[in-house]
């Protein structure tokens, strides 16, 4: 999905929660998300949940890397999430190329594939890893420099999308397990995005699943195993009523969100 940064509404004032442990932090099940990838940031939502009582906070801000001018990074966001005690997942497109992106130059055309769909996007060959993963260590090393806290990587199961490749569930293993890797190596926690066909074989390399619509298309069940492990699986519903899937989700575990596919800072409801 295209992200186009988000920038600050609201003061600053540095105070980061603190570190628990000696590793990255990592998301525990219960906690509310937010899932922001354009326009203003906004740290002073509260919006009471579909249990009812009193209106909630998020927890976790999800954002992108950048800010709004698409190329200086994401540093006074973070910062500001970390003010309000919240953490920050940083947001990094593995997956696709986006022709906005300042690093964009840097693939050669062999590795660009089909359109996925997104202005802009279009499907990677991670085939190539000797291309890729270079531009990607440099990505997430931003991350850290700019003190997020984990790292979302999108569009890591290509191998099921028409991408103009003949990518293999094997060819997105590797990838994957390589992003992770590439994550844990600069201190971040890591989630995995939908890629719901490979989530046993993935789930002892990522802390945390983040999936899109599995109760529109019936497939919240695939991350028990997560959930039972004690790993966080946030869930985020675009077109489904809230009625239909947080009972479920309460239930189960998962942390679930409704939003607008434009992914501002509103709407933005949790089940609890």
């Amino acid at each position: 999905m295209a992200a186009l940064g988000v920038a600050i509404l609201g003061a600053l004032c540095l105070v980061v929660p603190a570190a628990s442990g000696s590793g990255p932090w990592v998301p525990h099940q219960g906690m509310r998300w937010q899932y922001q990838l354009q326009g203003a940031l906004r740290t002073n939502l509260c919006v009471v949940p579909v249990s009812g009582g009193a209106c909630v906070r998020p927890d976790v801000y999800d954002v992108d890397l950048y800010a709004n001018d698409g190329v200086t990074l994401n540093t006074a966001g973070v910062a500001a999430i970390h003010s309000v005690g919240a953490r920050a997942v940083c947001y990094v497109d593995a997956g696709t190329w986006e022709d906005f992106r300042p690093d964009a130059s840097l693939y050669p055309p062999q590795v660009l594939g089909l359109s996925n769909g997104w202005p802009g996007e279009r499907w990677l060959d991670i085939r190539n890893t000797g291309v890729l993963l270079p531009i990607i260590s440099a990505r997430v090393a931003k991350c850290a420099a700019a003190r997020f806290d984990a790292v979302e990587f999108d569009n890591v199961d290509g191998y099921t999308n028409t991408t103009g490749f003949p990518l293999t569930g094997a060819d997105q293993l590797t990838f994957d397990t390589a992003l992770a890797g590439i994550a844990h190596a600069d201190g971040l926690s890591v989630g995995l995005k939908n890629d719901l066909g490979q989530l046993s074989a993935l789930q002892s390399d990522f802390d945390f699943a983040i999936n899109e619509q599995c109760a529109q298309y019936k497939e919240c069940n695939a991350y028990a195993g997560w959930l039972s492990a004690g790993k966080a699986v946030v869930e985020v519903e675009y077109h489904v009523p809230m009625s239909k899937y947080c009972p479920n989700a309460d239930q189960q575990g998962r942390d679930a969100m409704q939003k607008s596919l434009a992914l501002r800072a509103k709407p933005w409801r949790t089940c609890r």
